[in-house]
């Protein structure tokens, strides 16, 4: 995510570029992507829901 998005004031990176550094398929390093965002966008959810929760 941080190469990709160039997080951390680095340069943006393509999922190709990202690929041969980390010895990996395009495919799997967008694989990785998608994942990772899906993890964050749930995580984002559940802290919302959380003042919802009924103990």
């Amino acid at each position: 995510m941080r190469l990709h998005f160039g997080l951390g004031g680095k340069e943006l990176m393509t999922l190709e570029s990202i690929g041969k550094i980390l010895h990996l398929s395009r495919e799997r390093v967008r694989q990785i992507k998608e994942k990772a965002l899906w993890r964050l966008r749930l995580a984002r959810r559940r802290t919302k829901l959380e003042p919802l929760r009924i103990p």
